[in-house]
């Protein structure tokens, strides 16, 4: 971003990414964390793909939903750390200003996308424990496909205003963001016009993906504890075992946004680390806990990780 010299308005070059406000001594050091988790991430997600993809006994809707669930948090995560963690070990905090729009408009649908996700997952684990006869026959191969490119469709639908608004935004303030990427909240806030309809349209595009696939997969949860309190003892923890992963995976993708949507609405401090913590728990979290989760608590995925590993250490025995 070029601000003129009279503090007159001016067109947005670039920007400057400031990391962890702060926390600057320390960003070389923490960078090495942060590549671990990434690294794990990327492996965790990978590994659950190709087990899926090579175990046709997996070659079910609920395995399938998680195969696109991994790819997504590989594309989110790798959308930020990459750049994050230049500016935090080589000090290269610009980014140009259609860079930022492509990062920003990259984050902000692959959001929306893992939002599908996890909703069709649940309608997934509602048909199966409440119309299981149904299910074979409901959630057929073609038509997980369709969710999924709709989950996609969706995702870039919702977003594709976002460069358009903020490209209409003339800038004369401070070029320095407060997050380690760029975040819709973050840049329209250096604007220096109003930014009403941005706001409007971040509002609209929270209620109607975040909000409605909330409250649609507790809707499911609650029709599915419904019929799970009316089964046996047995039956029921069965039932909830295969519930179990998917509830984490909701808690940790919801909660970290939720917070991070509630402390950019209602703080006035830009300085402030918390939304930057909140914004990077958000981005690496979920991709390093889901697989891990998904991994410990699915019997089949569990079983076939391990029989990897104990292939992969017999091959590599003299």
């Amino acid at each position: 971003m070029m601000v003129g010299p009279n503090g007159n308005e001016s067109s947005a070059t670039y920007f400057i990414l400031i990391g962890l406000p702060g926390l600057e001594e320390a960003q070389f050091w923490l960078a090495f964390p942060l590549c671990s988790l990434y690294l794990i991430a990327v492996l965790g997600n990978l590994t659950i793909i190709y087990v899926v993809r090579a175990e046709h006994s997996l070659h079910e809707p609920m395995y399938i939903f998680l195969c696109m669930l991994s790819g997504i948090d590989i594309l989110i995560s790798t959308s930020s750390m990459p750049k994050m963690l230049a500016i935090f070990w080589f000090n290269s905090t610009t980014i140009q200003f259609d860079a930022c729009l492509l990062q920003m408009f990259a984050i902000h649908s692959l959001s929306g996308m893992e939002s599908t996700v996890l909703l069709a997952m649940a309608f997934d684990r509602y048909v199966a424990i409440c119309h299981p006869l149904r299910h074979a026959t409901v959630l057929t191969l073609p038509r997980v496909t369709k969710i999924g490119v709709a989950a996609v469709v969706r995702g870039a639908a919702l977003m594709a205003p976002l460069p358009v608004f903020i490209k209409q935004l003339p800038f004369c303030r401070s070029n320095i963001l407060s997050h380690s990427y760029c975040l819709h909240q973050d840049v329209m806030k250096l604007a220096c016009d109003d930014i009403q309809v941005n706001v409007i349209y971040g509002l609209i595009v929270i209620i109607s993906a975040i909000g409605l696939d909330s409250l649609l997969i507790s809707f499911s949860y609650l029709l599915i504890l419904k019929t799970v309190l009316g089964l046996t003892r047995e039956a029921q923890a069965k039932a909830f075992g295969t519930c179990v992963s998917h509830v984490c995976a909701v808690f940790i993708f919801y909660v970290p946004f939720i917070g991070l949507s509630m402390v950019h609405r209602f703080s006035k401090r830009r300085d402030s680390l918390l939304p930057v913590i909140l914004a990077n728990i958000y981005l690496l979290v979920p991709p390093v806990l889901n697989p891990i989760v998904y991994g410990v608590k699915t019997k089949e995925i569990r079983q076939r990780i391990l029989r990897l590993f104990h292939m992969a250490t017999h091959a590599s025995e003299p």
